[in-house]
């Protein structure tokens, strides 16, 4: 397990994806705010793509995020596109919605931040967000993340076109434990 000051980050279990599938992927609203693509009902019981563990996959890494304390899940994350030729990958990440407003978000950017600059020895990081989602905006930049652009009417959520802001954060910039 990774920790943070509130988090740690451990491998996805295999009771973790109903919680996760219930709270974050079966709401149409969360779903099509968190995901690219458009949001889709998943049938019980079948293995949904997004919360599966695929070893194989060396482009993805996949963590549920659980509170230090009590061991209580709380979201998941993920290190994802990971190109180890160009050493660059993206950060993202879902709370509960219980887990939200606690300054968890920060602590897993910062955590993931680790794993990404000293475990896979990447030269960047990368976040990609809808516009008015203040708290990861506010996480990544806590964390050092630099907007670097945005990316205009790119996302199409619930019938309209949102903007995306791109953050960006090099290993030479980070600085660990400054959240």
């Amino acid at each position: 397990m990774l920790k943070g000051a509130k988090v740690g980050l451990r491998a996805r279990h295999e009771d973790d994806i109903p919680i996760l599938l219930t709270e974050l992927y079966d709401d149409a609203v969360i779903g099509s705010r968190a995901e690219g693509g458009p949001w889709r009902p998943i049938t019980p019981g079948s293995k949904d793509p997004r919360l599966v563990v695929d070893d194989k996959d060396q482009t993805r890494v996949p963590f549920s995020v659980v509170e230090l304390e009590s061991g209580t899940l709380v979201g998941t994350a993920n290190l994802w596109g990971i190109d180890n030729h160009n050493r660059c990958a993206h950060i993202g990440l879902g709370l509960l919605p219980a887990a939200r407003g606690k300054g968890y978000s920060t602590d897993v950017v910062a955590t993931l931040c680790h794993y990404g600059f000293v475990v896979r020895g990447m030269q960047r990081l990368q976040i990609e967000t809808l516009a008015d989602n203040t708290a990861m905006l506010r996480s990544a930049e806590r964390n050092g993340f630099v907007r670097e652009g945005v990316l205009r009417s790119s996302a199409w959520v619930l019938g309209e076109f949102l903007d995306e802001v791109l953050l960006g954060l090099l290993a030479k910039d980070w600085k660990p434990n400054t959240a």
